[in-house]
């Protein structure tokens, strides 16, 4: 057992300000060596992994002069769309093992395992696409809170040079990450950019506020953490993907859009994806659920805790600071930010956004 020392780096907004704050923490971790697991001591000792949970707004700073967030939180219409169940699966009742006893990152509260009943719930099979949020949008002129602040984190080498000028700052320990005005849902990487041919792609740029008002109107609700972590395991029990144990599987067919290379600096494409990917571009697992790691974090009801109960209660948790993602994302490599795995979890503070942030919606049967 050797101890190891994560350095986290948090951002914060003050004005215009970033206040990069540093957090120095050890823990102590059995080192392994198996190719199907990854190293512990390779993710501990880059410290910062993709930078994606340290992304947050300072709850200080004000929203660009003359706008409200009245968008964000005034109670919408609903959806007067057709509320079948189509696009979702039923999800059957029943126990099952949440988080595990081998954490690979056990400051972010993968341990203990515990076991959780749930009932019945229903869950889309694919991630809120642009396509839909756009519809959104145009039947209740939601605000997002990206557009609020007036600002959203971007990865860098995605924006054009024009946009990249106008940047001041990266993120400290994680430069990838820029702080870029005009960068929304539907501007992704910069006011200069706009969603053709991505109609189908994951709607990022999106905060907890905003998911759960999209997913209010559209007759759901965010789903909680259990459900996701079952619904990712797709039936195989306590698997770490949801298809198996084995990220790439004996056939050698990429299941997950998630970041191949030496990150951030070359991704080798082998899965076909730089950014994100078309929802279902990748097989859905036994449930027939897609894509429920990588391509974009996906926001879930739950508070953050990394304090658990062994008769864990969804819901249960004490209102904090910040909310729980799933799923990893496409910047997700073993090397860094080896978060693409059912039990594993990240936080961010509920009105932050970003370019790898997107969510899915459930319904209780």
């Amino acid at each position: 057992t050797t101890l190891l020392y994560t350095i986290k780096f948090e951002i914060r907004r003050m004005s215009s300000t970033l206040l990069i704050l540093v957090l120095v923490s050890g823990i102590s971790c059995d080192l392994y060596s198996d190719p199907d697991q990854g190293t512990c001591g390779e993710e501990q000792q880059q410290g910062t992994g993709c930078g994606c949970g340290q992304l947050e707004r300072d709850k200080n700073n004000s929203p660009r002069d003359g706008d409200t967030k009245a968008g964000v939180t005034s109670p919408l219409p609903q959806s007067t769309a057709d509320s079948t169940l189509e696009g979702m699966v039923r999800i059957p009742a029943g126990e099952f093992t949440m988080g595990t006893d081998e954490p690979f990152l056990p400051l972010d509260g993968e341990s203990p395992a515990r076991k959780v009943s749930l009932p019945d719930f229903y869950i889309d099979k694919f991630e809120v696409t642009n396509a839909d949020f756009a519809s959104f949008v145009s039947a209740t002129g939601h605000v997002t809170e990206a557009q609020v602040y007036g600002d959203s984190f971007v990865l860098d080498g995605l924006l054009s040079p024009e946009e990249n000028a106008k940047v001041a700052s990266a993120v400290q320990g994680a430069p990838w990450w820029l702080p870029v005005r005009g960068a929304t849902w539907d501007h992704p990487e910069g006011s200069d950019t706009d969603l053709v041919g991505r109609e189908h792609h994951p709607v990022v740029h999106v905060s907890w506020n905003d998911a759960k008002a999209y997913c209010s109107w559209a007759g759901k609700r965010l789903p909680t953490e259990a459900e996701f972590e079952k619904a990712c395991q797709g039936g195989n029990g306590d698997s770490l993907y949801p298809w198996g144990n084995k990220e790439v599987p004996s056939d050698g067919v990429h299941r997950a859009n998630i970041w191949q290379g030496t990150f951030p600096h070359e991704n080798t494409l082998e899965d076909g994806y730089h950014t994100t990917a078309p929802v279902g571009s990748f097989p859905g697992n036994g449930y027939q659920v897609h894509d429920l790691i990588g391509n974009v974090w996906e926001w879930v009801d739950d508070w953050w805790s990394t304090t658990h109960s062994p008769h864990h209660r969804p819901g249960a948790e004490v209102p904090g600071a910040e909310k729980v993602k799933k799923g990893g994302s496409y910047m997700c490599t073993k090397q860094y930010c080896y978060r693409f795995r059912c039990p594993a979890r990240t936080k961010t503070s509920p009105d932050t956004t970003g370019l790898n942030v997107g969510f899915r919606c459930v319904r209780s049967a």
